[in-house]
């Protein structure tokens, strides 16, 4: 479902990644795990299409996402990619609600369905009585769970999370884990998580190394 040969990415004279092959299946929860600077979160951007490889090849759902730029690759990341990351990156402005419709709205779906759509994720998610809060007034759990309610409004599918429990408590952060989970078995969307939590990354279907800038198992 999501395929990736041969990513490179160099930062000025820093070799980041050197040679990364990945795939996913559709459904299957992914972590990728190893220390600081392994070029985890460099290779989950490029997998995104949130940066640019300088070589190699990305497929998602056999469309080739080199060959697409400028707004027709915003559009397609928009329609088939969720993101979660770890400072949530709500627009505090705007209520609960409001947050996980916007990617709808961008998409140019009706403001009904979309709204429908988003008041089904935030109430299976526990939020149904959050929906009017500004993201000031949600514990950080809470912000959390409206921004995986927001990788989800579009049905994706794949969702990428970068250390989505990097600002949890352990507790939050294995009941997030269990979410995913639990949205995966009734979605059949593919997770792939960045995480530095081994333990959580257990709960997962399969767990990639990476050490210097290359997965080494």
């Amino acid at each position: 479902m999501l395929s990736a040969k041969n990513i490179h990415k160099k930062y000025n004279q820093l070799e980041v990644l050197k040679g990364v092959d990945i795939a996913i299946k559709q459904g299957e929860i992914v972590c990728i795990v190893g220390s600081s600077g392994a070029g985890k979160s460099t290779l989950l951007h490029i997998l995104g299409t949130l940066d640019v490889a300088d070589k190699g090849e990305i497929e998602l759902n056999n469309e080739r996402l080199n060959a697409l730029s400028g707004n027709k690759l915003a559009a397609f990341r928009n329609k088939n990619i969720g993101f979660i990351f770890q400072f949530h990156h709500l627009l505090p402005e705007f209520t609960a609600l409001e947050n996980v419709c916007i990617p709808g709205w961008v998409a140019g779906r009706k403001k009904d369905e979309v709204e429908a759509k988003a008041l089904e994720l935030l109430s299976l998610l526990g939020l149904s009585n959050r929906i009017d809060n500004k993201p000031n007034q949600l514990s950080g759990g809470e912000q959390q769970r409206v921004a995986v309610a927001r990788a989800l409004i579009n049905n994706p599918l794949i969702v990428m999370a970068d250390e989505p429990t990097g600002n949890l408590d352990s507790a939050n952060a294995k009941e997030l884990h269990q979410l995913f989970i639990e949205l995966r078995n009734k979605f059949k969307q593919a997770f792939l998580i960045v995480t530095h939590n081994e333990e959580l990354a257990k709960m997962s279907d399969r767990i990639v190394h990476m050490k210097d800038g290359k997965i080494v198992s």
